[in-house]
């Protein structure tokens, strides 16, 4: 491959880091066609982006990106498919359903909410992890619940008052 070709394939990279906040990198090997297929139309379907390239033009676009590359090392080896997302457990999800039937793509790193996770042994801990969207919704819950009790208590509260008052009202 041309030097320049490189050059190329590496600012496509820094492109699609730029567009995503979450990536994973992914051992593929051993994939057949068919199941490679099912896989980029799964990513589709929940919307990740999926790529597969060299672990060095990986390496050079995430230096020039200012990811510090050193504790990705060994994650680096073999063949890689690259999970990018900006919902940092959806790729999880989608390796640990994928990989129920086809023992592949196995997780070999994931850089998700500022934080590396090493090992396919991490793939329940991000499953784990809510995104942005979840967190919210659990906070409105939170802040609605308190005065959906109020409104409860007031309601029924209502209906004891005018119970009373009916009562009082039939023995005058």
């Amino acid at each position: 491959m041309k030097k320049e070709d490189k050059s190329v394939i590496i600012s496509k990279i820094q492109e699609t880091l730029q567009a995503y906040s979450h990536f994973y990198i992914t051992e593929a090997q051993g994939l057949n066609a068919e199941q490679v297929s099912n896989l980029r139309r799964l990513c589709n379907k929940n919307d990740v982006k999926m790529l597969v390239v060299k672990n060095t033009l990986f390496q050079k676009a995430l230096e020039a990106h200012g990811v510090d590359t050193k504790a990705l090392a060994g994650a680096l080896k073999l063949n890689s498919a690259i999970l990018f997302s900006n919902t940092g457990n959806a790729p999880a999800k989608l390796i640990k359903e994928f990989s129920k039937a086809n023992q592949k793509p196995v997780l070999k790193a994931a850089y998700v909410e500022e934080s590396l996770y090493l090992g396919e042994n991490q793939v329940d801990t991000l499953v784990s992890i809510k995104s942005k969207n979840e967190l919210i919704g659990d906070i409105i819950s939170l802040l609605q619940s308190p005065a959906k009790n109020v409104v409860s208590a007031l309601q029924s509260g209502g209906t004891t008052i005018h119970g009373v008052l009916q009562t009082l009202s039939e023995k005058n």
